[in-house]
């Protein structure tokens, strides 16, 4: 991926000073020092759709291996989550159902979560409408079953708060109900923020989000990110690499896509952000296409986010282990 952004352009965008590699993820989940992304190769379906469940089980237990140096898959989870949380998994089904997480590889989460001692109950897929959900594959159901499923359908929080440049009613799932959150995205470009992979998606959970897309969303995604609802829960950031998109998002675009062929995962939302730009860079580059930040669409949030100690965000601190 050599093809990604420098340390000098991190240098740029930061403006007052470089990411700060020492600094700790949201919620205090990542290493200190150095992240690591958690990278699990599956092989991509002819259809680049649909995986058999043990392999996409089979792939999530690896990535989340990788990402947190705790074996077996288990262990990592428990190292995340415990039996007295009520876990929130927050899709990104903007790009319908051939550019959202798949559905085989959100119940491998939800039934590893279960396996942890966690009950029915407390797992909650959910996204913005259930009208998302619908169409991206996924039952609605607010009770029984493996795992609840179902939207924010504006379930907001009546009065909004303020964190940085953003003041926003929070859905009731993230501000309420919810003790730990997910993050389940794709590798995808987005039109103005640049990349729109694990923090982008929690634009999802405020009621207000087309206040916030000037300057290319920055500091917005980090401010969002940086509000106590999140910052304090945010545990796990898994995005859907099996195929990914290098132009034209966030609405799915079928010719910018391509096998990319991963499960990534990580504890830190910053690092896994700054990793899919780096993949997403080295196509275009692959393409003819100009980077992102020729094309005056760098993802600035992710500097800003490493100033306010949410991740790393410094390439040179990230460590990819594959596995």
């Amino acid at each position: 991926m050599g093809d990604g952004y420098s340390r000098r352009e991190l240098l740029t965008l930061a403006g007052a000073g470089a990411p700060d590699a020492a600094s700790g993820a949201a919620g205090g989940a990542a290493p200190v020092g150095q992240s690591r992304v958690g990278l699990a190769r599956v092989v991509v379906p002819p259809d680049g759709g649909s995986l058999a469940p043990a392999l996409a089980r089979d792939a999530l237990e690896r990535a989340l291996v990788a990402a947190t140096g705790a074996t077996p898959a288990s262990a990592a989870v428990r190292r995340l989550f415990k039996p007295s949380d009520v876990v929130g998994i927050k899709l990104n089904c903007l790009g319908g159902p051939r550019m959202s997480p798949r559905p085989v590889l959100v119940e491998a989460l939800a039934s590893m979560l279960g396996e942890a001692g966690l009950a029915s109950d407390r797992i909650i897929v959910f996204e913005r409408s259930s009208r998302e959900l619908q169409r991206t594959g996924f039952l609605l159901r607010r009770s029984g079953g493996a795992f609840l499923c179902y939207g924010i359908d504006n379930d907001f929080d009546r009065e909004p708060s303020v964190q940085g440049a953003i003041g926003s009613c929070f859905a009731r799932l993230v501000s309420t109900t919810c003790t730990a959150l997910v993050s389940f995205g794709v590798v995808k470009d987005h039109d103005l923020a640049g990349v729109s992979a694990g923090m982008k998606n929690w634009y999802g959970v405020i009621h207000n989000p087309n206040k916030y897309h000037d300057g290319n969303c920055d500091p917005y995604v980090a401010d969002v990110m940086a509000h106590p609802f999140l910052r304090q829960k945010v545990r796990l950031t898994v995005l859907d690499g099996v195929v990914a998109q290098c132009h034209g998002g966030p609405a799915f675009r079928p010719d910018a896509t391509w096998p990319l062929g991963l499960v990534a995962a990580s504890a830190d939302p910053v690092a896994i952000d700054a990793w899919a730009w780096k993949v997403l860079d080295a196509e275009r580059v692959r393409r003819g296409l100009p980077s992102l930040v020729e094309a005056k669409r760098s993802p600035r949030f992710l500097a800003t986010a490493a100033r306010y100690g949410l991740g790393v965000g410094d390439p040179l601190a990230i460590r990819e282990v594959t596995s």
